[in-house]
């Protein structure tokens, strides 16, 4: 992903949200903005690693569910993307914490992550977000298989992947928030950063 490494200087938000799908580019978008902004990372997987280390399932049912009940992620796909969105509904509270805690203490960050929503962000406002979705199953299993080989093709993954991939595009669109191709891979990056400064342009009010 070229043209990323020159540092910016400090961004006039303060958490800016990588969101999307699984297999979709997130996380070396993600490392990618951070050095081209100077800003750490944080990983919603860290939040979700924390909250089921000091909670029971009673407590937090949806965030243990994969721990629960393993064997539903083998269920059809429509099924494993309504898991998924209820488990992204039950975390927003913890992940929105974090996003007020950077907005208040004026620290910026990165939010990259698959359980992560658009709704704290606004465009021209401390919050900002850009979810990645590529909707070629095809793809997105190739780029399971490149990642993980060990684990072969991965059709019904990626399916889920591709799905719940959709409905997280759909929910930040409806917010006003950007929604970007991953390929080319080159420059996706940059593409990032470019859809996210181009939709604060306008809605400041100036040309794009």
């Amino acid at each position: 992903m070229n043209g990323t490494d020159g540092v910016r200087g400090v961004p006039d938000w303060r958490v800016l949200i990588v969101g999307g799908a699984s297999g979709m580019g997130k996380t070396g978008v993600g490392r990618a903005l951070a050095r081209r902004y100077d800003v750490p990372v944080v990983e919603v997987d860290d939040i979700v690693e924390a909250l089921l280390a000091v909670t029971r399932p009673e407590h937090l049912p949806e965030v243990h569910f994969w721990r629960t009940h393993p064997e539903a992620a083998r269920q059809a796909p429509a099924s494993v993307v309504e898991r998924q969105i209820a488990i992204t509904e039950a975390l927003a509270p913890a992940i929105e914490a974090v996003v007020a805690n950077h907005v208040g203490t004026d620290t910026p960050v990165i939010l990259e992550g698959d359980y992560v929503l658009p709704g704290p962000a606004t465009p021209g406002g401390p919050v900002r977000a850009v979810f990645l979705h590529e909707d070629d199953e095809a793809q997105v299993t190739a780029n399971y298989l490149r990642r993980e080989p060990e684990a072969g093709p991965q059709r019904h993954r990626a399916r889920v992947s591709v799905l719940y991939g959709r409905w997280l595009a759909a929910q930040a669109r409806a917010a006003g928030a950007s929604v970007v191709a991953p390929r080319p891979w080159d420059d996706l990056a940059d593409r990032a950063a470019e859809a996210v400064e181009t939709r604060d342009a306008t809605a400041a009010g100036h040309a794009p």
